[in-house]
């Protein structure tokens, strides 16, 4: 799977100071078991599910730790990385963000740097075009990154978007 990616608040530095763990989530990314002809939304979440926990990921962390919790759960976490990826609707974009700001503030400091998988507008032609897979409404790359600029007083957290291509 070949991919764009922006970084917000220097979110690369950030990554590259934890490099291993950047070029394992690149890898991930890059397995052979991700073909396209198969990615329906809830297959390509299963397998990115069983990609990061084959490779030591805490799945479905949660981002608070009080006992009654409202539930919000980060997709993944390890060595202070998060990771929410974003297939559902575009209308989900505020709450994937501030599960990043909460979990890097508010006394939790769970995270340094939050990383956002997205599909592109391109992605999503070629799905529908090639394979009948419809990912129309799901948040785009082009979103989060004309989004993000606007949240600077918000969301705080570096944040490396990934734009699926």
């Amino acid at each position: 799977m070949n991919f764009k990616t922006y970084s917000y608040r220097f979110a690369d530095q950030v990554l590259n100071s934890k490099l291993a763990i950047k070029q394992e989530l690149e890898s991930i990314l890059h397995d052979t078991r991700i073909r396209d002809a198969e990615l329906s939304r809830p297959y390509f979440n299963k397998l990115l599910l069983e990609l990061f926990t084959a490779r030591g990921w805490t799945s479905e962390a949660p981002v608070f730790d009080e006992p009654g919790d409202p539930s919000a759960r980060m997709d993944f976490l390890k060595e202070r990385i998060g990771i929410e990826v974003g297939f559902g609707h575009a209308s989900f974009i505020g709450i994937d963000l501030l599960k990043f700001q909460v979990s890097s503030y508010s006394g939790l400091d769970k995270m340094d740097v939050g990383i956002y998988i997205v599909t592109t507008n391109e992605f999503q032609k070629r799905m529908k075009k090639d394979y009948n897979q419809n990912w129309e409404g799901s948040l785009t790359y082009e979103k989060v990154v004309r989004y993000l600029p606007h949240f600077k007083s918000a969301i705080q957290v570096p944040v490396w978007v990934i734009g699926l291509l």
